[in-house]
């Protein structure tokens, strides 16, 4: 039995309501099947085209600047609206399991920032929808915002990604995955917060959630830590003729893929760096990189890319 920390991308949960429900059905299936096998889980999600929207919405209905929803409030909505979502689907296929006395829980998760994080000067996380070229131009003519080309699929918004610090919640977090719980958390990479004075303040920005993932990985002790993406591994010379899958890899040699460039900015990168934090935060920690329906073959190594130290 292992305890497991599984990152499930915002993109892969749809975007409209009913699409995410649908979806988050789908990743139910898989997450029961590691807690079928014996596993305690912890799921974190990702909320890139939610908390866009979100955004959009408090910005089409404001009459002024004021009344704009800041960033960690559409972060802690999209916890709300996405946890529900996923914490329904998990109960309901536990109970379809006979596994109805395995609670399930959704919990709004602070995550501490540096205020002095270089990243609050340079804007890189992708937000919203996507845009055509001429679309974003406009947008960025009309607003201070800034949009950027996101991986050949458009044009999406970027705002500040600092990295994790601690988690506020993390002795909660613990306690109930220790106790059994199956636990949703660090949604949207957290609600970013600093410590300023005596209270945490919350900040514009948003975290990535790989990155929570795998510091909340860490600090509650776990053994695993998963990655669902679109594709079955990582890939080296990808799109090439000579691109390679990696089935069972190094940090040493995933760093020296880095420097390589052998991953997009924005896609591969951050899931192989944020996998490279786990690895090497304590020896025998394992990170795994691997698509939604590989995910419980990949904890028995039959599927996706390890990185170990």
């Amino acid at each position: 039995m292992s305890k497991i920390v599984i990152a499930l991308g915002g993109n892969a949960l749809g975007n409209s309501a009913n699409e995410q429900l649908t979806k988050a059905e789908l990743a139910a299936k898989s997450i029961a099947d590691l807690i079928t096998a014996g596993h305690h889980v912890v799921i974190a999600h990702g909320n890139g085209p939610q908390v866009g929207k979100i955004r959009l919405a408090f910005e089409e209905t404001s009459k002024t600047a004021e009344d704009t929803m800041p960033f960690p409030e559409c972060t802690a909505m999209s916890q709300g609206y996405i946890g529900y979502h996923l914490q329904q689907a998990i109960d309901e296929e536990l109970v379809s399991r006979g596994m109805e006395d395995i609670p399930v829980v959704s919990m709004l998760t602070q995550v501490v920032v540096d205020p002095k994080d270089p990243a609050f000067s340079n804007p890189t996380k992708p937000i919203g929808g996507y845009y055509t070229e001429e679309e974003a131009k406009k947008l960025m003519d009309e607003t201070d915002d800034v949009y950027v080309e996101d991986a050949g699929r458009g044009w999406r918004r970027v705002v500040p990604s600092p990295k994790p610090v601690d988690i506020y919640e993390k002795i909660s977090l613990k306690t109930l995955v220790d106790a059994g719980q199956v636990v949703i958390a660090c949604g949207g990479g957290g609600i970013p917060v600093i410590y300023e004075g005596s209270r945490y303040k919350g900040v514009d920005a948003v975290i990535d959630k790989d990155f929570a993932a795998a510091k909340m990985a860490a600090l509650i002790d776990a053994d695993v830590f998963i990655i669902l993406t679109a594709v079955d591994h990582v890939f080296v010379n990808f799109g090439k003729p000579d691109q390679k899958a990696l089935e069972t890899t190094t940090v040493a040699d995933m760093q020296q893929y880095i420097s390589e460039d052998q991953f997009a900015p924005g896609s591969m990168l951050p899931k192989v760096e944020a996998a490279i934090d786990f690895a090497e935060s304590k020896a025998g920690r394992q990170a795994i990189i691997a698509s939604l329906e590989q995910a419980s073959e990949a904890v028995k190594g039959n599927s996706g890319t390890k990185v170990q130290m």
